[in-house]
């Protein structure tokens, strides 16, 4: 419907003719031709069921009918789940031999014709190779020593074998999910035929009545490049796709216990995708076989889509204005950060991943970069091009607005410099800045201050003797073993000097 609807809007709304229409559908213009020309839109009349062929379950229909017709009357927790009507008929029934999955197909039809099931918004329990449902979950982590509170991670499982993989991320926006979800399909080696979503506004724009969705773009993109059906969930009906949460606890339970500690979220992703491949060397809970997940999972890979063969590039690509200061903000501003001081009231180009804005000139030259922002944190700010823009110039340091918003101890150690200096000693600040970031040559300033040093020299000493380890040699003691020097006297005809020199016969006049 979605191409048909596209069809009749270029002809009819937008003044295409057929052969151009067919050019942009790709498709034949006689199929073009048929649905503009279309008037009847009525879904096709209910055809008769087509007579099945012979299951081996049929002569046990009728004792599995008696069964379910009786738990009409039986609490709702005391009625026969097709895992009690398969053991049952194993015990109770001669000749009996049909698997699971078959009794568990009737046994669905069989209670919705009996009305034993919840109609509304009902969806089968039973899923095929090669599905996925997909969910957020929350859990703290450690990166670097920094404690990220309440973070997301992404879970992609697979209700078939209850396979299931988890991505730790910042937050749970786009970049996030896509990127989540680009490492699982390319770590499984494939794409599941249809995922199942929750009604997020990630997602989501708006719930269309009569059970549509309309999403997002890029998320529309990014199904089309991978080929799979999103599905997305009724509101507040969490529980249809209960597998996947299900599997969030587990994998909260069993890989995110203790509290993750490391040092490169990339590398920890890594890790916790080998180790979801280990968790599948477990028995399915509900396999009559008794089959590893691992084993049922090799039947989802096998109908997973293949993956295409050009990658998605899931970064958010976007505009931002900046301010008289060179700071532009970003997801309605809640979060702040520094271009420069040359593109003050100024458009910049920004490219956005899970972890990275990365802030480019109109020609896609990098200016910087920061490490995105999540939660409370308010301004990230990178003073090296502020640092190395004002150095060109620095008798406009006192009238310029990157002054005013120096810390107080830098502002003091700029007014003490020598005003032909501070070019040079702006230069060694940017420089320091880069090498151990800005807190470094704050702590550095402190150290000039305390010591009275003022000059460029004596401030990169400082830094050395701070960052680079130098040691501190001790005075040497004044021991008597030293021998006395000779003092000659100076004097202006050198005559002392000339002497010494014939003396030594190093000397010929």
């Amino acid at each position: 419907m979605d191409q048909i609807h596209r069809i009749r809007e270029l002809y009819y709304e937008q003044g295409k003719n057929l052969i151009e229409i067919a050019t942009i559908m790709d498709c034949d213009w006689r199929t073009v031709r048929k649905y503009v020309d279309m008037e009847n839109f009525n879904t096709s009349p209910p055809t008769p069921e087509v007579q099945k062929n012979e299951s081996k379950l049929d002569p046990f229909k009728p004792l599995i009918d008696s069964w379910l017709t009786a738990d009409k009357k039986a609490p709702r927790k005391q009625r026969h789940t097709a895992k009690k009507v398969h053991k049952r008929l194993k015990e109770e029934a001669a000749d009996y031999d049909c698997s699971y999955r078959l009794v568990a197909s009737y046994v669905a039809v069989k209670k919705k014709e009996l009305h034993l099931k919840r109609q509304d918004g009902y969806i089968p329990l039973e899923h095929s190779p090669g599905e996925g449902q997909a969910d957020f979950g929350y859990a703290d982590f450690y990166e670097n020593g920094k404690l990220h509170h309440e973070a997301k991670y992404l879970v992609l499982s697979f209700p078939y074998s209850n396979g299931g993989y988890l991505q730790l991320n910042y937050g749970e926006n786009m970049e996030c999910l896509l990127e989540g979800l680009v490492a699982m399909f390319e770590h499984t080696g494939g794409v599941p035929t249809e995922i199942w979503f929750d009604n997020t506004r990630t997602i989501v724009k708006d719930i269309i009545k009569g059970g549509g969705r309309n999403v997002t773009e890029r998320f529309q993109r990014f199904c089309e490049h991978y080929r799979f059906k999103p599905v997305f969930m009724n509101p507040e009906s969490g529980w249809e796709k209960g597998n996947v949460e299900n599997k969030v606890g587990y994998l909260r339970r069993n890989e995110l216990v203790p509290v993750p500690e490391f040092t490169s979220i990339v590398e920890k992703n890594k890790e916790l995708l080998a180790a979801c491949d280990r968790d599948m060397e477990r028995e399915h809970y509900d396999d009559d076989e008794n089959r590893f997940i691992s084993e049922l999972f090799e039947e989802d890979k096998r109908a997973l889509l293949p993956l295409p063969s050009v990658a998605f590039d899931t970064a958010l690509y976007t505009t931002a204005r900046t301010d008289k200061y060179g700071k532009f903000t970003v997801d309605n501003g809640r979060h702040r950060y520094s271009a420069s001081p040359a593109f003050c009231e100024d458009t910049v180009r920004l490219r956005i991943t899970s972890s990275e804005v990365i802030v480019m000139d109109s020609s896609l030259h990098e200016i910087v970069r920061h490490r995105r922002l999540y939660g409370d944190d308010f301004e990230s700010m990178d003073w090296i091009p502020y640092l190395k823009y004002i150095a060109r110039k620095p008798r406009s340091l006192r009238n310029s607005g990157i002054y005013g918003m120096m810390p107080e101890n830098m502002q003091i150690y700029m007014d003490s410099c020598e005003s032909s200096e501070r070019g040079r000693v702006l230069k060694i600040l940017a420089e320091l800045t880069e090498r151990s970031g800005f807190s470094g040559a704050l702590n550095t300033v402190d150290e000039a201050i305390r010591f009275h040093a003022t000059d460029p020299d004596s401030l990169q000493n400082l830094y050395r003797r701070t960052y680079a380890e130098v040691p501190l040699l001790p005075p040497l003691d004044n021991l008597s073993g030293i021998p006395s020097q000779k003092v000659i006297p100076f004097r202006n005809d050198l005559a002392n000097l000339d002497a010494a020199l014939k003396k030594g016969g190093a000397f010929n006049g």
